[in-house]
This record gives C-alpha cells, structure tokens and sequence, in this order.
C-alpha cells in the first residue's frame, strides 16, 4: 500500500521525545477524533532567553562560538543534526522540529551583553550553528539583519551559514564586513538534482538559485565556502564533482564536506524518509552509511564523525579531494579579522561630539 507522502515537509512523522515517558498514539480512528496534523500549520513561539553565544569545545571545528535566533527550521532538512536538540523543549525531532519554530526575540541585547562584558574574546561566531538564520520566517522577523548590524558596529567577526537566496537582501551589509575582513559566508548545496531536493530540503532555495546566490556574494568580493554537506552514499555521493565544477565557476573560493550521521532520533526519521522516498536502494543507504560508523547510522567518536571510516568513507574523501584539486587549485580563503573588534562602539561614538 503507498503511503501518503506530507509535501512540503522532510519528516514524515513525529518521532517519540526520548525524555517523554508515554506517547500519544491513534489506536483506531473513530469518527469523532479529529487527527493530530502537526505539520498542517507552522507555529512561531517568541522566547526570551538568557544567554545566545555557546563556546564551541568540538575538535571538529575551528575555536569560535555559535549563535542562532531561531530554533526550529522551516527548511525541513531530512538530515539535519540540529533536529534532537528540539527535544530538550519537550518537541519531537520530526515534525515539531520543522513545525514549532523558536524565535529569539531579546537575540540583539544579550549579544551586546555578551560583548560588552570584560574579557570577551572576539572570536568568530559561526551564524547559525544549528537552524539556518535565513529560513523563511526571516523576512519578517529580520534578526538576522539586526544580528549583523550589531557585528558590524562592534567589528565582530562572524561565519554565516545559509542555504536561502534571502540572504542577498543583506549584501549591503555584508560588503562592508568583507572590506573590513569581518565576514565568511557558507552556501550549503548537497546536490543539483531538484528532485532529491524537494524531497531531500522541501522549503529551501533551488540549487540554481543557491549558485547564483554563490555567484553574486562572490562578485561583491565575500568570501564565500561551499558546504557539500552531508554526503549520504547512494544518493548525492556521486555529485561531488558536479557540484564543485559548478561552485568553482560561479566563484567560490574552497569547499567542505562532512558524511552524513544520524544520531539519536534522526536515525528513526532518515530511516523512515529513505524507504518511502527511495525504496529501491533505501537498504544499501543504511548499509553504507552503518559501514561507515562502525555498524551504527551515528558516530560521536571526534574526527571520525564528521567524515566517517571504511571503505565508502574513503572513496568519498578521494573524490572530494581530486575534485578540490582539479576546480580549486590555487584559491585562497582568507581568515576572519579578530584585531578590529571594538567592545564599546557607542563610547567612541560619543568621544567624536
């Protein structure tokens, strides 16, 4: 029997909260009930939080900090690591988690506290670590825009990361962070196939759109990183040289990639999505993808997670890495300017009267 298939959402279900002690369930339908559809209407929940900037620890990643203004994404990414941490708000990592967005509302003042308080060290801020800052909602909230009109004022350094074209209606700021060394943006394209994306990223921008978004960042002089990310074998893996070639010639100047890893429930969800989306090769995927972590379709092992082990994690670095070679042989990605932060740009202000 086919399965009904929820456009416009990546999870296809709710996955159960591994902090919830029961669960709510349809038995039977009887003809009174009126069906849980959680993924029918998107809810916006302000919230008011007490801190925004998280030290990154990981040895994956460089020594910065990470900050979102929302959590939650409407993009519905399938594969999305961020999904989980939906689960500490009492929400599913399914549907809730693409459904039941966060936003930030005080975002701008705690992180002028943070600034202003002694012995800040302005290291780059990776935007947005877990929930990408450009998502739809944006264009109304617009806290990201305040977020840079606020690094910009106080030089902070900051490394965005999107895969939504509306983060060209910030090019004017943007541009003035480039000149000053202060800006890094990060495009996230998996694939070119549009029909892995719609089923893969339901509510993001074209791949199309995404390279021209690459191809215009590029020729206002932002340094821009192309995240090929993740690579999941049997699906997108063979389109890594594709997509540098087309990355490379719009403008990027490197790229990255790390192998999909699906820890905590998102292995229930991606699970789920491969068999309704992909039936004939669903089992090779989690085949390979347990190849690669040890038997498991997760690995919290530092160095290992990110790009996996064996033999399909190999073939794929060799890949990544001759392509690299081949399309960015002689680019240079610039390193963020810490020296220009300045932690009180409204007393230098007054000093000018």
């Amino acid at each position: 029997m086919e399965e009904e298939w929820i456009k416009g959402r990546g999870a296809q279900f709710n996955s159960l909260n591994r902090f919830d002690k029961n669960k709510m369930v349809f038995e039977h339908i009887e003809g009174l009930d009126e069906p849980y559809l959680p993924h029918k209407q998107t809810q916006f929940i302000h919230v008011f939080p007490k801190s925004i900037l998280n030290k990154v620890e990981s040895n994956d990643l460089y020594h910065s900090y990470s900050m979102n203004a929302y959590q939650g994404c409407e993009h519905g990414c399938i594969y999305c690591y961020a999904r989980e941490t939906h689960e500490y708000l009492g929400y599913s990592a399914g549907l809730d988690f693409e459904s039941k967005i966060m936003i930030k509302m005080n975002v701008v003042e705690l992180l002028e506290k943070a600034f202003q308080k002694k012995g800040h060290e302005p290291l780059p801020i990776m935007l947005s670590g877990n929930t990408d800052c450009y998502q739809p909602l944006e264009r109304e909230y617009k806290l990201t825009r305040a977020v840079l009109e606020t690094l910009l004022r106080y030089r902070h350094p900051v490394s965005l990361i999107t895969k939504n074209a509306l983060i060209l209606r910030d090019l004017d700021l943007l541009e003035e962070m480039a000149k000053l060394g202060l800006v890094h943006v990060n495009v996230s394209i998996t694939s070119l196939n549009e029909d892995l994306r719609l089923l893969m990223e339901p509510r993001t921008a074209t791949y199309r759109r995404r390279i021209e978004v690459v191809k215009i960042l590029s020729e206002a002089g932002i340094p821009v990183n192309v995240l090929i990310a993740p690579i999941m074998p049997s699906i997108n893996d063979h389109e890594i040289p594709a997509v540098m070639k087309a990355v490379s010639e719009a403008g990027a100047l490197t790229a990255a990639y790390t192998f999909v890893r699906l820890n905590g429930s998102i292995g229930e969800i991606f699970t789920d999505w491969v068999y309704k989306a992909y039936p004939d090769r669903a089992e090779k995927v989690l085949s390979q993808v347990k190849e690669a972590h040890s038997g498991n379709l997760f690995d919290h092992r530092s160095g290992a997670r990110m790009v996996g082990e064996g033999r399909i994690a190999e073939s794929i670095r060799n890949l990544f890495i001759v392509s690299k070679k081949k399309y960015f042989m002689g680019r240079i990605f610039p390193e963020l300017d810490k020296s220009k932060f300045v932690q009180n740009p409204y007393s230098q202000q007054m000093n000018l009267f």
